[in-house]
């Protein structure tokens, strides 16, 4: 039998939950969606949602883990017998078809890094019309960049929870804290800055669409890496005397904070260079990594140093996300099939990186894997992933999740866990309402994601 590890400390926990929830989505798809929904009202309806439906999730993952000692499959085993330990494998499984396209995206962070490098030292030069296109096609520097972003993951999971996944998450995620304020304060220097506040954080109803809300709905779910078992696994090698509800809270302020500093950072960009707001495409990869490179070094103080600090930040929020992804798939073999971790990481690293070598293949390198089609216009293996995971196995996960914590596991195990009871040892305000949301509003959102993606609606 393996001996558990455990965090350290509440804080270490705290770190690697959060590295786990912040990533490419708060960096990169809250802003564009935020712009897209006119800002204000839009955000104020996200957060609404985030209490409504990410809180309460994320406190029932973290819980199931915690009261178990168990990743995943073994935990829904435990508390609800065989049957329900599906609900566990389709986590490990959406787990793991994300690692295999998010790696590819990830990589893509490292060569804008050092894009970004030599430009500061040799000054800047405009990329030839195409470029992008060229790099996606370009087939070994996809692979290498794919490897290279795999192995930096696989080695930092080799090394356990404490020693490493905690002990790098304690680097990484407060360097990108620092990061993102120097990125913050710089942008306060920048004309745009009062016209983003107006923008974030003044509601105007009238302004949002009403495909707004259920974005707001679907992103407050799907950005802190719920439903798909890396919670339940990060919590169970939590130490019985944490407070569920308090860690729960600080993931999700943690996560909707770089959210919003991601926003104040781009959106003062947009609004300080003339004529950008006009030419914000229908391509968040488009605005990452081949707009904002060029303004770092055409329009924004010290973009020099901007510029690297920016992917580097994007790079360790990708690499922080992919270590939980990974543990989800390594703890899945440790617990479930009693294997050592060094075997685990190392045959969920490379059965992940297959996975991975089609989907970096599938952007213009290989024509069989790049014109693939299984969604309406969706092609190729990432994209056919991406949808397959955004708009079915994260919804489905969710669903059953919120079904179980909510009906299966009894209120007296559910109490005691979350320790939301009074001296008298009755339930308090807060228990009660987070039964109401994880038994009928958090399950009833998740309802009406799967319910539009039926009718059409695509999240990713």
């Amino acid at each position: 039998m393996n001996q558990r590890d455990h965090w350290s400390s509440r804080f270490g926990f705290v770190l690697a939950a959060a590295g786990s929830a912040v990533g490419l989505g708060n960096l990169w798809k809250f802003p564009y969606i935020t712009w897209h929904n006119n800002g204000g009202a839009f955000v104020l309806v996200y957060l609404v949602c985030v209490v409504i439906v990410g809180l309460p999730i994320m406190m029932a993952e973290i819980m199931i883990g915690r009261k178990t000692q168990e990743s995943a499959v073994p935990a829904y085993r435990m508390l609800g017998g065989k049957g329900w330990s599906l609900v566990g494998i389709l986590g490990t499984l959406t787990g793991f078809v994300i690692l295999g396209y998010y790696t590819v995206i990830a990589g893509w962070t490292i060569s804008s890094f050092a894009d970004c490098l030599n430009w500061s030292v040799s000054g800047y030069s405009l990329p030839a019309d195409g470029a992008f296109g060229a790099f996606l096609s370009n087939a070994p520097l996809q692979l290498g960049l794919s490897a290279a972003f795999s192995i930096f993951t696989v080695a930092i999971v080799w090394m356990g929870i404490g020693g490493g996944i905690e002990r790098f998450t304690r680097i990484l995620m407060p360097t990108l804290f620092v990061i993102m304020i120097i990125l913050v304060i710089t942008v306060f220097t920048m004309p745009g800055i009062g016209q983003t506040f107006r923008f974030l954080f003044t509601p105007n109803f009238k302004d949002l669409p009403a495909s707004g809300i259920l974005e707001a709905l679907g992103h407050a779910f799907f950005t802190l890496s719920l439903g798909m078992g890396a919670m339940i696994t990060y919590g169970s090698y939590l130490r019985k005397g944490d407070s569920v509800p308090r860690v729960s809270f600080m993931v999700v302020f943690l996560d909707t904070l770089i959210a919003m500093l991601a926003c104040i950072v781009m959106y003062t960009i947009i609004f300080s260079t003339p004529g950008l707001q006009d030419d914000i495409g229908a391509s968040t990869v488009g605005m990452l990594f081949i707009t904002l490179p060029k303004l770092f070094y055409t329009q924004m103080p010290f973009g020099t140093v901007v510029g690297p600090l920016f992917y580097l930040l994007v790079g360790f929020a990708a690499l922080t996300s992919t270590i939980s992804l990974l543990e989800v798939l390594a703890a899945y073999l440790i617990d479930n099939h009693g294997w050592k971790r060094h075997k685990a990481v190392l045959t969920g690293g490379l059965i992940t990186f297959i996975s991975t070598v089609f989907c970096a293949l599938s952007l213009g390198a290989v024509s069989g894997l790049s014109s693939f089609e299984i969604f309406e216009g969706k092609q190729g293996v990432l994209s056919t992933l991406d949808h397959l995971a955004s708009n079915w196995l994260l919804p489905i996960g969710g669903l059953l999740t919120t079904i179980f914590a909510g009906w299966m596991i009894s209120k007296k195990i559910a109490l005691e866990e979350l320790g939301l009871y009074d001296a008298a040892g009755h339930p308090t305000i807060y228990f009660k309402c987070w039964r109401v949301f994880i038994r009928y509003l958090a399950p009833a959102a998740i309802l009406v994601v799967i319910i539009a993606v039926i009718r059409g609606v695509d999240f990713s």
